[in-house]
Parts: structure tokens; C-alpha cells; sequence
């Protein structure tokens, strides 16, 4: 940060060493774990900092919620941007690098509502413990110039997870969530109506008491992936569950392979 030596300092120190080099900030905020945190750090060492929470089809309203509770608990400034990401025909088409595309349009959306509101150092909340060479995504925030303190900071999801608990902060164990189109396969048109069965199907799982679950999707047929404790549950409400996911999707199965 800023070319100066900040070896044998922890990564804490590091993120407070970089909200003095950039006191004036907006973060793309989703609600999850690593933006949470950030967001709570960028107020603790001083910053004035802005949330820009994007409100659109691939987030579902849990998330919504999760991140106007965690703002209001914190005291943050948190904006809602609204963003039809299928109006974009190479989206909606689903390719490998959706992601590129998406993050094109919604970070543009972002840069420009800053921009508008004073702010010109645009944050997010990838750490260091993601993969860049697995996220094409990253490549669009490279481009756009957006800063990932967690990563420069080298901050690691375990250590997000361990100072978000310390910090009080609710999200500190919430399991990680990808948007809405990853359930979707690469190649198959998304649409609304695909997103809102996966946003029900999950949301009735996760009111049956599941964690760190996907229901995922191909050719109308839903696949459920949990946890292997989580498995003799799921059977004991296998009836329901049924009923429940059979209004949304043409056949469920179970995938045997339980998620880590």
C-alpha cells in the first residue's frame, strides 16, 4: 500500500493503514460476510465511507434485508441502486464469463452514483482468500480501477469470519452466498422465472433450518447440494420438501457428493 514496508504487521493494521492512505470512499456492499466487515472497519479507522447496495434480480431479498440491518446496526450510509441486469442480452444468454459482463454493468452503475455523490475510490469486499483465476468477474474490477482492501490487506475469509465475531457483527458466521445465476448451468438462458423458483426453493429450505445449501438447476430439473449432517434431515422431511419444490421445478434429486 502506497510502496511503503508493512511487513510484520498484522492484516488489521494494514486495512487501517489503508483507510488513512484513502480516508474518502464508496463500497460496493452486498450484505455478506467480507463486504460487512469492510464496511464496519472503514468506519472504525475513521473513513467516510458510503454503501452502495444493488438491488436486483441475481440477489435475493434475504440479502436485502441482511444489509439494511447490518448498516443500521453500525450507523452506516447505505444508498440502494437499482439495476435490470437482464436487460443484458449477453447475461441473460449465460456464458462462462457472465460474470464479467455482470459485474461490467453493475459496478458501472455503482461507479457513476458515486461519482455523482462526491466519491472517487470505488472498494469491494474480495479477500485473500479468493481465486482470482476463478472469478472472471475480477478481471471487470481490474479494469474499472476498484479497490479490494480485504486482498491488499491479505486478509483471509477465516480472519474476516474471526474479527467480524470480536466486532459483535451478525454476519461474522453466515455462510457464503453466491448470487441467483450460479445455479444456473453456463450456456442456459437465464430468466426471471428460473431465479425466482431458486430464490423460493432456497428460501423454504433455509425457513426448515438448512445452512450452506445450493438448489441448483438444469433443463427444469432442481438438484439439491448439502451438507453430508444435513442429509438425514432432508429425508425426514422428504415429503414436504417435495411438494414444496415440485411447484417450481419438473423432477428434484439430491446430489450424493456432499458440498465441504
Amino acid at each position: 500500500m502506497d510502496g511503503q514496508n508493512l511487513t510484520g504487521i498484522t492484516g488489521e493494521e494494514r486495512l487501517r493503514h489503508f483507510f488513512t492512505e484513502y480516508p474518502k470512499c464508496a463500497l460496493a456492499f452486498s450484505g455478506g460476510v467480507d463486504s460487512s466487515y469492510l464496511l464496519y472497519a472503514a468506519k472504525q479507522f475513521g473513513a467516510e465511507v458510503r454503501a452502495y447496495y444493488v438491488k436486483a434480480a441475481f440477489q435475493p431479498e434475504f440479502e436485502f434485508r441482511d444489509a439494511k440491518k447490518l448498516a443500521e446496526e453500525i450507523g452506516a450510509d447505505m444508498k440502494i441502486l437499482y439495476v435490470d441486469v437482464l436487460s443484458d442480452e449477453t447475461v441473460r444468454k449465460n456464458p462462462k464469463n457472465r460474470c464479467y459482463y455482470c459485474k461490467k454493468q453493475i459496478f458501472g452503475t455503482i461507479l457513476s452514483a458515486a461519482k455523482t455523490d462526491g466519491y472517487t475510490v470505488i472498494l469491494d469486499g474480495t479477500n485473500a482468500s479468493d481465486d482470482a483465476s476463478d472469478r472472471p468477474g475480477m478481471k471487470a474490477l481490474q479494469e474499472m480501477q476498484v479497490l479490494s482492501p480485504l486482498r491488499l490487506a491479505g486478509i483471509t475469509k477465516d480472519e474476516i469470519r474471526a474479527l467480524s465475531k470480536k466486532a459483535g457483527l451478525f454476519t461474522w458466521d453466515k455462510p457464503a452466498y453466491a448470487c441467483l445465476a450460479t445455479r444456473i448451468p453456463a450456456g442456459e438462458e437465464i430468466t426471471a422465472e428460473k431465479l425466482q423458483a431458486t430464490e423460493n426453493s432456497e428460501g423454504y429450505l433455509m425457513d426448515l433450518g438448512f445452512r450452506d445449501f445450493r438448489v441448483r438447476q438444469a433443463a427444469g430439473t432442481a438438484k439439491l447440494q448439502l451438507r453430508a449432517e444435513d442429509m438425514p434431515r432432508l429425508l425426514e422431511k422428504r415429503e414436504a420438501i417435495l411438494a414444496e419444490l415440485r411447484k417450481y421445478y419438473k423432477a428434484v434429486t439430491l446430489d450424493l457428493e456432499a458440498r465441504p
